[in-house]
This record gives structure tokens, sequence and C-alpha cells, in this order.
């Protein structure tokens, strides 16, 4: 076991780059595999998960490397995001089985949805959700417990470096089975194009005289190198602590939404008459926790992207009850019917019309 995982990471460090470029063509030609052929959306969705869940475990990989290489530098500093949640998975192990737990169970849930589907009762199927649903609530909340600060999305940190500027693998690690990726060096040699090429580089810019360039063209370069409090802050410290019961009721109010709206469109599917009550009230809850959570400050970067976020993920509602059944749908519908026999549109009208099922069949199409 131990000699074959050995082999696997050093397999994925020699072709980094080219399982990457893998990776993200096959994530892209899922999304058009719904409605091609029968139960083409479970092995669209089981194409995604399987590629999510292993670039979560690549990514652990990689970050393993580049801490074990002290000579690694990156050439763009890592984003907030990326030095927030690598600080906590680093500094607790309840923050780091927690989150990639909660984030497998995400790359999971609509596979576990479909399977479900098709080989249980409705009945049984909605208390799977109610159950996954309950899961990712006791995750969150021991997320929040965990880090007493507001939670990111997504709580593990993505991949934010170009897989090509890896330190390159020794001679010991390299793949038994695969020929390196990675090129020997060799003596630079310039072209013969270029041996009596006297022609000079235009200036820099900063080099011009002032009289041919405006005055604040040294402000526009500078500015994006200058130093933020973000920056010089240390990792644990970019968001601030939740300070009363104010801030953490706000919190847990928007960690229950997916679970009470799930708990709610159960009851409502017993009843005989269509409602709308699960949607109304996490909707209520969407603006009680905007309403009570606190303003952060501008130097409070990685707070603001997050709340930014969350404000954007509200139109997702568009798909979701009542909305997308007397408004959304119908709209979409239309534009369907309506390109139908446009050329490159009609393609486009084509695929909308392909996933318009899938959102009423399944409802982690378009959860959070």
């Amino acid at each position: 076991m131990t000699f074959s995982r050995t082999n696997y990471e050093s397999f994925l460090v020699n072709n980094v780059s080219t399982i990457s470029s893998l990776e993200s063509s096959l994530r892209s030609m899922s999304w058009f595999l719904p409605g091609r052929f029968k139960d083409a959306e479970l092995a669209s969705e089981a194409l995604t998960t399987v590629l999510n869940v292993m670039s979560m475990y690549h990514d652990t990989l990689l970050d393993r490397v580049v801490k074990n290489n002290p000579s690694y530098k990156p050439l763009i500093p890592l984003t907030l995001h990326t030095r927030f949640t690598r600080a906590w998975i680093d500094k607790t192990d309840i923050y780091k089985w927690a989150s990639r737990t909660l984030e497998v169970i995400k790359f999971t849930e609509l596979m576990i949805e479909m399977g479900m589907r098709r080989k249980f009762s409705e009945k049984i199927k909605w208390r799977g959700i109610v159950l996954l649903e309950l899961i990712k609530a006791s995750l969150r909340i021991l997320l929040l417990r965990t880090t007493k600060r507001p939670l990111v999305t997504p709580t593990i940190p993505e991949r934010d470096f170009d897989p090509t500027t890896l330190p390159p693998p020794s001679s010991t690690d390299t793949s038994p089975t695969l020929v390196p990726s990675s090129i020997s060096p060799s003596p630079l040699v310039t072209p013969d194009h270029l041996k009596n090429n006297h022609t000079p580089l235009p200036p820099h810019p900063l080099l011009v005289p002032s009289s041919s360039r405006s005055e604040s063209s040294a402000e526009e370069y500078l500015a994006p190198k200058a130093l933020t409090t973000s920056t010089v802050k240390p990792s644990l410290s970019l968001i601030r602590t939740l300070s009363g019961p104010r801030d953490w009721i706000a919190e847990v109010v928007y960690i229950l939404r997916p679970l009470v709206y799930v708990c709610l469109l159960v009851r409502d599917k017993r009843s005989p008459r269509p409602s709308s009550r699960a949607l109304v009230v996490v909707l209520i809850m969407e603006l009680i926790a905007r309403n009570l959570r606190r303003a952060p400050p501008p130097s409070a970067a990685l707070e603001r992207e997050e709340y930014a976020k969350r404000d954007k993920d509200m139109l997702w509602y568009l798909l979701r009850g009542s909305i997308w059944e007397t408004w959304t749908r119908p709209k979409l519908e239309g534009f369907v019917s309506g390109t139908a026999r446009m050329p490159l549109i009609g393609l486009f009208g084509s695929l909308v019309g392909d996933w318009i099922p899938l959102i009423d069949q399944y409802h982690y199409y378009t959860a959070l």
C-alpha cells in the first residue's frame, strides 16, 4: 500500500501539468453530457464527483511538496482565502478533517441523490437528503465553534498556483512507469534569426520622459505592489472573531438555512395543496442573517469578499420553489423554443433545455 501510494505521488509530481490540463478538460466535457443518452446525467455527475475528489487529494499532495521544498517561491502571492484556510488546517486537526469531510459531502451529494432516486422510494430519498443536510450543518457548527469566526467558502484551500512553477523533482522521485514530463536541462543556444538582431527594445514606460506619458503611470505601477493591512496580518487573524451574540446568531441562522429549507420541503410535499412556505421561510432567514451580521471595515478584505459571495448566492433562489415554477422556468423554456432554429445560439439553447428537467428532478442541482 505504501509503495503504490509513493509511486502515485511521484507520478503526480512528475506529470502535474498534464494532469491539471486533463482535469480541466474532463470537467468541461461533463457539462455537455446530460441529455445525450440514458442516465447521462448520472455519468456526468459521477465524472464530476471523481474529478473533484481527486483534485482535492492532488491539492493536498502538491501542498505537501511545496512545504517540503524551501527553495520554492510562488510567482504570485497566496490569496487571503488560501492563507486563512491553510493556517487553520495546520493549526488544528479538527478543522482539517471537518472541512475536508464537508467538502467531500458537497462533492458527492448530487450523485448520492441520483442513486437514491433510482434505488429507493421518494420518501426514503428525501430522508437521505435531510440526513445529508443535518451532517453538513453539524460540521459547519463544529467549524464555527473551532474558529469562532465566520465560515469561508470553500472551507479548504483552493489551488491558486501554476503547476508548472513547482520545483523539478529529483532523480530519486522519478515515476517508474512513465517518462517524466520535465525535460533535462540543456545549454541554451541563441536562435539563428536572433544572432544579428540589434534592434533595441522599446523603453519601459517609467523610463520615458514625463512629457510623453501621464503623471499617474508611476502610481498605477506601484499601487498593486504596495503592502496592505491584510498582507501583513497573521493568517489566523485575517477574519476577526465573533464578538457578541448578534454575530453568533447571524452565523448560526445562515448555517441552518439549508437544513430548515429541506425539512419544510418534505412537509410541503406531504400536503395535498402546493405551498411556498419553505421558500418564504428560508428567504426570511437569509434576510435575518444579512441584517444581523456585522459590517466589516475596509481593511477586512477576506470577510468582505465572503459576504459579497453570500449575497451573490441568493441568485440561486431563482431556480427554486414557486419562483422557478412560475417565472424562471417559463422564461428559459421560451428562450429554448425561440432559439431552436438559430445556428449557434440554438446549440446553447439545446444545452439549457437538457438541464431544465434535471433542476425539476434533483434538489442538489441548485442547492448551496
